[in-house]
C-alpha cells in the first residue's frame, strides 16, 4: 500500500528557513562587509586574515564548510568573502546539481580565485560528488568519453577557485568531501544584543522610526536568528503602521507579538502545545516520540526537524532512551506547577528525587 503524501509545512514566523518573501528583502538588508557584519566576531576576524593572506599571494581561499542552523547568514558570509576577495560569486544548490555535466558547466564558468556557493551541500548526488573531488584538490574535471572499449578519460583543467559549502546537517556530509575543506565555521545563534543592532540597522535601512527598547523586545523573541529578527520587525512594521502611529516601540511590539501568538521567549503557539502535551499529559514525560507525533497529530519528522531543535537548544526539553521529558525550564516558562517525582533512565540516578 502506497504511502500517503504528507502535505506541505506552512512556514512558521520564527522558524529560520527562508520564504520568497524573505528572500527579496533580505537581499536588500544583507550586510555588504565584514565591518557591517554584526556578530559571530570569532569567526569574522579569522576570515579577515583568510581574505587578507589569499590576496597578498595572489591565490584562492582554503574551500570553506559553513554550518549551522538556518538563517544565521551563511549566504551572506560567501557574499562578503567574494566582494573582500575581489572576485565572482557562483550561486546554486546541491539538489539542483543533478549530473556531472551540470557540474561541469558550473565549474568551466569560474575565473581565477572566483568563489563557487553550493547551498545545502549536503544534498549533493553521490556522483556528482565524487566528481567534484578532482576538482578541489587538482582544479581539473575528469570527463569519460565512448563506452566500453573505447572509453577514455579526458582530464579538462580549470580555474583555481574556492568552494564554499553551506549545510544545516553536518553530519549527513560524507567523510571524504568533509574531508576536503581547508576550514570548517559553526555558526552559533546570535546573543540578544547583537540581534537589537541587526534590528535597528535593518529598522533604519527601511526607514522605521523605531525606538532601543523595541529592538530588544524584538531580539528576544528572534530565537538568535537575524532572518526571524528582521521578519519580526517587517510584521511589527505593519502593526504599527495600520493599528498605530507609525512608531515602533516596546508597546507595538508586544501588541504585534500578542497578534502573532509569540511569547517573551520566541515560542509560537505549536511550541507551547508540544510543552503541554508533555506536560499535562504525561506528567512532564519521558513521551516516546510516536506517541508525541499521534498526540499532536504531526509527522515524526516534523517534530524532530522543526519543532523539537530550538526547544532543546535552549533546554525546555530532554531527551532520554524512555523518550522526551519536559524540563523545570518549561514547567515554569508556562506557569505550571512541577510534582514531586521519581525518575529513572540509562542516562539518570535511578531512583533518585530530580525534583
Amino acid at each position: 500500500m502506497a504511502k500517503p503524501k504528507e502535505t506541505e509545512q506552512a512556514p512558521r514566523i520564527v522558524e529560520g528557513t527562508s520564504t520568497p518573501e524573505d528572500g527579496s528583502l533580505d537581499r536588500s538588508l544583507r550586510p555588504q562587509s565584514f565591518d557591517e557584519y554584526v556578530g559571530q566576531t570569532k569567526h569574522k576576524d579569522n576570515l579577515r586574515v583568510f581574505v587578507q593572506a589569499a590576496r597578498a599571494r595572489g591565490e584562492p581561499l582554503d574551500h570553506l564548510l559553513l554550518s549551522g542552523p538556518p538563517g544565521l547568514g551563511k549566504t551572506t558570509l560567501a557574499q562578503i568573502l567574494a566582494r573582500e576577495m575581489g572576485v565572482e560569486l557562483h550561486v546554486t544548490n546541491g539538489p539542483v546539481i543533478e549530473h556531472k555535466g551540470a557540474l561541469a558547466g558550473l565549474l568551466t564558468k569560474l575565473g581565477p580565485n572566483d568563489i563557487l556557493f553550493i547551498d545545502e551541500i549536503h544534498r549533493l548526488n553521490p556522483a556528482v560528488e565524487e566528481s567534484l573531488y578532482p576538482a578541489l584538490e587538482d582544479f581539473r574535471i575528469d570527463v569519460i568519453t565512448g563506452d566500453g572499449a573505447f572509453a577514455s578519460a579526458i582530464q579538462i583543467p580549470i580555474q583555481p577557485f574556492t568552494l564554499v559549502g553551506a549545510t544545516t546537517r553536518t553530519g549527513l556530509l560524507t567523510a571524504p568531501l568533509f574531508s576536503r575543506f581547508g576550514h570548517i565555521l559553526r555558526l552559533d545563534l546570535y546573543p540578544e544584543s547583537d540581534l537589537a543592532l541587526i534590528v535597528e540597522r535593518s529598522a533604519k535601512l527601511l526607514g522605521l522610526d523605531i525606538r532601543p527598547d523595541a529592538s530588544k523586545e524584538i531580539a528576544k523573541r528572534a530565537r538568535g536568528t537575524p532572518r526571524i529578527a528582521n521578519r519580526l520587525l517587517r510584521r511589527v512594521r505593519d502593526f504599527a503602521e495600520v493599528l498605530g502611529k507609525g512608531v515602533i516601540d516596546a508597546h507595538a511590539v508586544e501588541d504585534a507579538a500578542k497578534r502573532l501568538d509569540i511569547d517573551s521567549v520566541g515560542f509560537d503557539e505549536m511550541d507551547r502545545r508540544l510543552l503541554r502535551v508533555i506536560i499535562v499529559d504525561y506528567d512532564g514525560g519521558p513521551v516516546g516520540i510516536e506517541t508525541l507525533a499521534a498526540a499532536l497529530g504531526e509527522p515524526r519528522d516534523t517534530i524532530e526537524d522543526v519543532y523539537e531543535p530550538f526547544l532543546l537548544q535552549q533546554g525546555f526539553l530532554g531527551r532520554t532512551p524512555r523518550g522526551r521529558v519536559a524540563t523545570r525550564k518549561a514547567f515554569d516558562h508556562l506557569g505550571i506547577q512541577m510534582k514531586e517525582r521519581v525518575m529513572g533512565g540509562a542516562d539518570e540516578v535511578p531512583q533518585r528525587k530530580l525534583f
